[in-house]
């Protein structure tokens, strides 16, 4: 099987943003194909569509401490090497700086290199405390942002042949970050999987935000695979630790840990909408892992449960063609017991992108005619004319009810991109 995915998503991203006088950043979890994107990917486009090769420099800045260019992290070695090899005003250079967030004041550097006419700059960093959250600022308004996924379940599915159904299995198993396609046997995945979270991604998330209590980061980092997409704060939190583990943490500290998380892309908080009342819930979300793979790793592989994986894997799959995702609730005035009192009702997703808005439920199986009442009772009570879609586990073809709702299967969702349209 060819090992090499194009993306071809991401790098028409950068196709599209190629000299457009912006830092492009390039944000996404480690070891999630930033790196590969700018230093095989646009970099061959590029030279393909006549950039000479000398004029693109790319600089790792992720690096071993006994590497030999660890130095250029420091920001004034750093501006000394790359302008020591932009030296020609006539010629076009194309920057590419690898995990930005590894050198202090980064961004003087890299708006200086923006100023030069002749210079198109790229970075890649795995921390948003640093990058996306700020980036108007940081780059003096002239920052453009590309968010990069672990592979989706289409990206996945590239140059494989087997049946979708066995494709399907392993991908909610083990996800899609690139590095498993390196990893033959089931063991070498998990093994991978897990160093990820324990030399990667937790050693990260502790040094860069000084943390001490390591196993109250790591207690919440188990709640949040344990609860993929259930309604949580930081007090349910709380509360689940002392009473599991007898671990007490105030409710600051885990919204620390939580933010700090969300800041390493290793998970994502979709807000509760209440749909009639058009406000948010505050301090309510769900959180979704970046990749159902590291959560079923960190997890043991123990919690399979498949209706909760394949509502993770929508989420992801609607961030990943650019849609805001919010979670929905319908408040509707009813009698219950002969006394009125207000009943809510959930919808799975709120996904929109500006010009559209769709309303989403997952339903793993809709053979069970209760279980359909339950998943379109919501719909039936949010009466705005935006399309409100079911997206089924099993295999059917799409089609419509005498409500309206399209019924699409998920394998249509995943692999054809205008299913929505």
């Amino acid at each position: 099987m060819d090992k090499i995915i194009c993306r071809p998503l991401y790098v028409n991203m950068l196709k599209n943003r190629k000299d457009n006088g912006e830092v492009k950043v390039i944000t996404g979890s480690r070891r999630s194909g930033k790196s590969w994107l700018l230093s095989h990917l646009y970099r061959d486009w590029l030279i393909e569509n006549g950039v000479p090769e000398q004029n693109i420099i790319y600089v790792a800045l992720d690096l071993d401490d006994d590497s030999s260019e660890k130095d250029l992290r420091d920001p004034k070695i750093l501006k000394k090497f790359l302008y020591q090899r932009i030296t020609d005003k006539t010629k076009h250079y194309y920057v590419f700086l690898d995990e930005i967030q590894e050198v202090a004041d980064f961004e003087r550097v890299v708006n200086g290199l923006n100023a030069k006419d002749n210079v198109d700059v790229y970075v890649t960093g795995s921390n948003s405390k640093f990058l996306s959250s700020d980036i108007k600022t940081i780059f003096r308004g002239r920052g453009d942002e590309v968010r990069v996924y672990p592979l989706s379940f289409k990206e996945f599915c590239t140059n494989r042949t087997e049946p979708l159904s066995e494709l399907w299995k392993e991908y909610y198993t083990y996800g899609g970050m690139p590095g498993l396609l390196q990893q033959k046997t089931k063991e070498q995945k998990v093994r991978y999987l897990q160093r990820l979270w324990n030399k990667t991604y937790l050693d990260d998330v502790v040094e860069r935000n000084n943390i001490r209590n390591r196993q109250a980061l790591e207690s919440v980092v188990d709640v949040l695979c344990s609860a993929i997409g259930s309604l949580t704060n930081p007090s349910r939190i709380a509360n689940s630790l002392q009473s599991v583990q007898k671990l007490k943490v105030d409710d600051e500290a885990i919204n620390s840990y939580l933010k700090f998380l969300e800041e390493a892309f290793l998970f994502e908080g979709a807000q509760r909408f209440n749909i009639k009342g058009a406000k948010y819930y505050e301090s309510i979300k769900k959180f979704y892992s970046v990749d159902v793979g590291l959560r079923n790793a960190r997890l043991n592989f123990r919690q399979q449960e498949i209706t909760h994986i394949m509502e993770n894997v929508i989420y992801n799959e609607l961030r990943m063609r650019g849609f805001l995702v919010d979670v929905g609730v319908v408040e509707n005035r009813e009698k219950k017991a002969g006394k009125m009192t207000y009943v809510q009702y959930e919808v799975d997703f709120i996904a929109t992108n500006g010009t559209e808005k769709y309303y989403i439920q997952s339903a793993y199986m809709l053979s069970d005619m209760a279980k359909q009442e339950q998943e379109l009772k919501s719909f039936r009570k949010i009466h705005d004319t935006f399309q409100k879609i079911v997206i089924v586990g099993s295999d059917v073809a799409s089609y419509r009810d005498e409500w309206g709702f399209l019924y699409i299967s998920l394998f249509d969702f995943l692999l054809n991109d205008n299913v929505l349209k």
